[in-house]
């Protein structure tokens, strides 16, 4: 029996977040097994806890999707972050519950996470990863078109976001448009796979008040056909919007919207430095404890 916890992240209630399934004590499971109970919780994320390899991180962790394993992903960063601290697994590294950091070992590296403030007011960030943008061919950017139904923008054109996952990043009209997609998953997952991405996150900017943007993301390729609220989407948008120069060259904070066409209401909290450097931010809230016969 292994202890077990679902944790939402992006939202201070219950079932309005995006779910990961956090596998606390992983010792003993190997990849076909990490694999196995991914896509048996068939959430969009599914990740395991295990010790550290070097002194310089708190723990390591191992990120699967139903399909796959991911080397980073951001709201189950975040989430697993959440539950170890609340298990008791590490504290953040100065000692204060309240204000300090977690350092996280996983396929692209350490990963550093920001703890501030306790209970539903604690928010944790993290600092993204290193972010590489590839253009996209015309040819490109009309598949995409055709495979959600509708235009893009074409004056920041789009392109991909590779921060770990692999991101189309595009921007939309509004978010009408946004909301109203039926993208046509079978030639998405097939695009995906074509040009190597994990895949395809869009936005569109909100009227005023509230979240600046609003997101949604398609990952049908790696068996999530919409991403409740992803973090490493919002992130690569962020990456994107400050390339593409969307955003003031001294930086920018703002908060995002996700969710809404699957029933959930994320909010995702970002910043941007004048060098392109991001942070992705949000509250988490344990759903599920457990344990699990694996």
């Amino acid at each position: 029996m292994r202890n077990y916890k679902v944790v939402d992240a992006f939202t201070t209630r219950p079932l309005l977040g995006n779910p990961v399934a956090v596998v606390l004590d992983s010792d003993g499971l190997n990849s076909e097994a990490m694999q196995a109970i991914a896509r048996w919780t068939n959430l969009s994320e599914t990740t395991f806890v295990l010790p550290p390899t070097t002194p310089d991180a708190d723990y390591r962790l191992r990120i699967f999707t139903p399909g796959s394993e991911l080397p980073f992903a951001g709201h189950p960063t975040l989430g697993s972050a959440h539950a170890i601290l609340e298990a008791g697994l590490a504290s953040p590294r100065n000692g204060k519950l309240m204000n300090g950091k977690l350092v996280q070992e996983c396929g692209v590296g350490l990963v550093e996470i920001a703890v501030a403030g306790q209970g539903v007011d604690q928010v944790l960030t993290l600092s993204l990863p290193p972010a590489t943008i590839t253009p996209l061919s015309r040819e490109d950017v009309d598949e995409i078109e055709a495979i959600i139904g509708a235009a893009v923008k074409r004056e920041a054109p789009p392109a991909i976001v590779n921060v770990g996952p692999v991101w189309v990043i595009a921007e939309l009209s509004s978010v009408e448009a946004l909301l109203a997609l039926k993208p046509d998953f079978a030639r998405s997952a097939a695009f995906e796979r074509r040009i190597g991405v994990t895949g395809i996150t869009l936005f569109a900017q909100r009227g005023a008040g509230g979240p600046e943007i609003e997101v949604r993301t398609f990952a049908p390729s790696c068996g999530v056909y919409e991403d409740p609220v992803c973090g490493s989407g919002n992130g690569s948008i962020a990456v994107f919007r400050h390339a593409r120069g969307l955003l003031p060259a001294a930086g920018a904070r703002y908060e995002a919207a996700q969710g809404r066409c699957v029933g959930r209401d994320g909010k995702i909290f970002l910043s941007v430095d004048a060098d392109g450097k991001v942070q992705v931010g949000g509250s988490c809230i344990t759903t599920v404890n457990g344990t699990l016969a694996a």
